[in-house]
């Protein structure tokens, strides 16, 4: 296939000319929430060189289904620089994608996140560059919108940014986590931490106020993970030999009347793996209402508890393009630091 020289240009969305509904039966599209769009002609640029076609008009096309998608690369409507391709051809920065006109459904208006919310994820950015940024996410703000929630972190980002052309999570916290989370401002750099992730090259720590005093023998807990639903749709974990192979080292921190401030680092990435392999060895996470016995979790609110005690507290990773070495931290929450400054003034072993 042919190739056009590369181009730096920033990507453009050009359609061949406006499609009216009268031509494309659009009345009866509108009544059935449907929105007809006309021939788009896309310039690849550098963010995007060496995606598969069928990646990137995934992209293109938020919202139409992955069947219309491999349907129209099929029957040759999909071309780049004119010519015919696959579902696994490379584009190339400059590269002419032609998209034919096609019908999705219109998306819903969806809630916008207010400029307070806005203004609280700015100033949650504790690190940014041109490739990423880096946020102290607060506990109680799921990472993205669904199940029922408007939106989430990156929605809010969004809309705090709207000029920005890419904004993409890395990786995810539970929504009762607060703590680093890495957002990719870059295609490229999307790929390369995800890639970094799955090398575990990234290293995440996080820190736990734990029931019970927390013993030196368990430095490691290595249990196979397993997800489930319960009944009402709720997901949940639970260890299983039929499950994923999983690991976490604890180091104990800190030690109070019934508590212990320990540090989780997990080596793989399985849903809630601190909170059920700390569950497992008999010492789960102070105010989780999944895996905690309701006496405990009784016990930890008539401190005043009243989140989930677990904080992605620091990250080391490698910054794409120049590769230099980072480690962040992110300090506690109000929340998060009242709890401990009020098990710090009772003495270990004490009722009082």
């Amino acid at each position: 296939m042919s190739r056009k020289s590369a181009s730096k240009k920033p990507p453009r969305t050009r359609p061949d000319k406006p499609v009216r509904t009268s031509e494309v039966g659009g009345g009866n599209a509108a009544a059935r929430g449907e929105v007809r769009l006309g021939v788009q002609r896309v310039t690849v640029d550098e963010d995007n060189d060496g995606q598969r076609v069928d990646n990137f008009l995934l992209a293109q096309l938020r919202g139409v289904p992955k069947s219309i998608i491999y349907r129209i690369i099929r029957k040759g409507e999909v071309r780049v620089n004119k010519g015919r391709v696959k579902p696994d051809t490379r584009v190339n920065t400059g590269d002419q994608v032609r998209i034919p006109p096609i019908t999705r459904k219109e998306k819903p208006e969806q809630v916008a996140p207010g400029s307070r919310v806005q203004g609280v994820m700015e100033a949650a950015v504790v690190f940014e560059n041109d490739q990423m940024l880096v946020v102290n996410k607060p506990s109680g703000i799921a990472v993205h919108g669904g199940s029922g929630l408007s939106f989430g972190l990156i929605e809010v980002l969004r809309s705090a940014r709207p000029s920005a052309k890419f904004l993409e999570l890395v990786h995810r916290l539970d929504r009762d986590t607060s703590g680093l989370v890495m957002v990719a401002k870059k295609r490229s750099a999307l790929r390369f931490l995800q890639d970094e992730l799955r090398q575990k090259r990234i290293r995440k720590h996080y820190h736990a106020l734990v029931a019970g005093d927390w013993p030196a023998s368990i430095d490691r807990v290595d249990v196979p993970l397993l997800r489930y639903e319960m009944p009402n749709g709720e997901r949940r974990v639970r260890v299983d030999d039929s499950g994923k192979a999983s690991l976490t080292t604890f180091r104990c921190l800190e030690r109070f009347a019934g508590y212990s401030l320990v540090e989780a680092s997990p080596i793989t990435g399985r849903t809630h793996q601190i909170r059920v392999h700390s569950a497992w060895a008999g010492h789960p996470i102070a105010g989780d209402d999944k895996y905690m016995d309701d006496v405990s979790l009784k016990a930890f609110r008539s401190i005043g508890g009243q989140r989930l005690m677990l904080h992605a507290r620091a990250l080391e990773f490698t910054l794409p393009v120049t590769g230099e070495s980072m480690r962040l931290e992110a300090p506690y929450d109000d929340a998060f630091n009242d709890v401990l400054r009020k098990l710090s003034g009772r003495l270990k072993g004490s009722d009082q």
